[in-house]
């Protein structure tokens, strides 16, 4: 991967390269009424695009940065949705022990009065 990103840098500075040769005649641009900026046609097109290239940078540190704080939020749910269902699995083994604990007693007394009604027979 890193070749690829190494071969599409070398060829977009090539082609940066290329036009500043051939782009050499000045230019004006106005920002504001009465300001005005001269240079070769080249070097104001770079410049605008490296700007832009650094705009899309920044939008795109943005939108990660609210994606990280959506999936913060959703771990955070989730973590609380776990912890719950942790609790109710804790109770309901402890309800189960408690059950455990009653059916052998019952059995046992099933078991008596089986053999009791055996031996009344």
């Amino acid at each position: 991967m890193r070749q690829i990103n190494f071969l599409i840098i070398f060829v977009i500075c090539l082609a940066l390269m290329l036009f500043g040769i051939e782009n050499t005649q000045p230019a004006s641009v106005q920002f504001v009424e009465g300001v005005q900026f001269q240079a070769p046609l080249s070097i104001e097109l770079i410049l605008a695009m490296g700007i832009g290239a650094v705009l899309a940078w920044v939008f795109s540190v943005w939108s990660q940065l609210q994606r990280m704080i959506e999936t913060n939020k959703e771990l955070r749910t989730r973590d609380t949705r776990i912890q719950e269902l942790e609790e109710d699995l804790a109770r309901y083994k402890a309800e189960i022990q408690e059950q455990q604990r009653l059916l052998p007693a019952a059995s046992v007394n099933t078991q008596e009065t089986e053999s009791t009604e055996a031996f009344v027979q």
